[in-house]
């Protein structure tokens, strides 16, 4: 399948990883609507100063797609985070995750495969070419960001299982332990995490799994060791530290639908046509920014994949 960049992508606007590493330029302008953001962009500058920085991942290619819009700063991207595991403060998981053991790790695949097993995360990813997706990340509270992941295609991955005619469905569920994740004492949610894909979407090129971001090893408050990357969704579609990949025939109960029905759809698609039921969703802010700009339709990603939802009702389907 080709995959084209989509319409709105402008060129010349890659930043290199050096100056964004080191970038300590936060939005200094009035309050008002920004509010929230300014005081979590003053935190994050506080709390991520001494971070050491992960390792360096090797092999990192270029992959077949990427957005040449502005990449969000590396201490955004892994200070300002939804990982409810942790807290629920968007400055939480970063404070938390150390707690979060990633090696060893490993990953139950069954469900309708002809080819279940248990894997180490080493095993499962050593067949794949590590990629670099710049891909655009947008929030359902309405901010957004522009991450380069590293990662390698999730349908590449479900194929070598080998998935019977029965399924229908990827569903994947994150790490239980109350000691690593002491999110998981409260009853935020209903415990453990779980995310779905029809499996035509977890199979199309752009759906990814993530090691790393950056080029380097995926921080724990970001989904490590192994994180769901569904660029045309609402960022919670994409599951962190997954420990299980369960292939069924039925659409699963997710976490945020089980949590909210009718805030929170199975698809969530990014659609600015249709309004979360407590805000509007046609605008977002992205991080590091003032002003709030459009948001796209399937995040600016329609080109690649409208066609999986040709005939659908995007508005009851959401």
């Amino acid at each position: 399948m080709l995959i084209r960049n989509a319409p709105d992508v402008r060129s010349s606007e890659i930043t290199s990883e050096r100056l964004y590493l080191h970038r300590r330029e936060f939005i200094q302008a009035a309050l008002g609507a920004a509010a929230g953001l300014l005081g979590a962009s003053r935190t994050i500058e506080a709390s991520s100063a001494q971070a050491p920085l992960p390792p360096r991942l090797d092999g990192v290619r270029k992959g077949p797609f990427g957005t040449s819009e502005k990449q969000t700063p590396y201490e955004d991207i892994t200070t300002y985070n939804n990982f409810y595991e942790f807290g629920t403060d968007k400055s939480d998981p970063s404070r938390n995750a150390g707690s979060l053991r990633t090696t060893p790790w490993s990953v139950k695949v069954d469900g309708e495969v002809n080819k279940p097993a248990d894997y180490h995360l080493e095993d499962l990813i050593k067949p794949f070419a590590l990629e670099e997706r710049v891909y655009r990340l947008r929030c359902v509270e309405g901010w957004s960001m522009v991450v380069p992941w590293v990662g390698f295609p999730l349908g590449d991955l479900l194929k070598r299982f080998e998935p019977t005619s029965k399924a229908k469905f990827v569903e994947f569920t994150t790490l239980f332990d109350l000691r690593q994740m002491p999110g998981q004492r409260s009853g935020v949610l209903k415990w453990p995490y779980v995310e779905g894909l029809r499996l035509d979407e977890a199979m199309h090129p752009l759906a990814i799994l993530t090691v790393g971001l950056y080029g380097r090893v995926l921080p724990n408050q970001d989904g490590a060791p192994l994180r769901l990357v569904v660029p045309w969704k609402y960022g919670f579609k994409s599951i962190k530290s997954i420990v299980r990949i369960h292939l069924v025939e039925k659409q699963p109960m997710t976490a945020w639908n089980l949590e909210s029905p009718h805030e929170y759809g199975f698809y969530s698609n990014v659609n600015p046509e249709v309004d979360h039921p407590r805000w509007s969703q046609a605008t977002e802010r992205r991080l590091g920014e003032f002003f709030k700009r459009k948001t796209l339709k399937f995040n600016g990603y329609g080109d690649q994949v409208a066609s999986l939802y040709s005939g659908m009702d995007l508005r009851k389907n959401f």
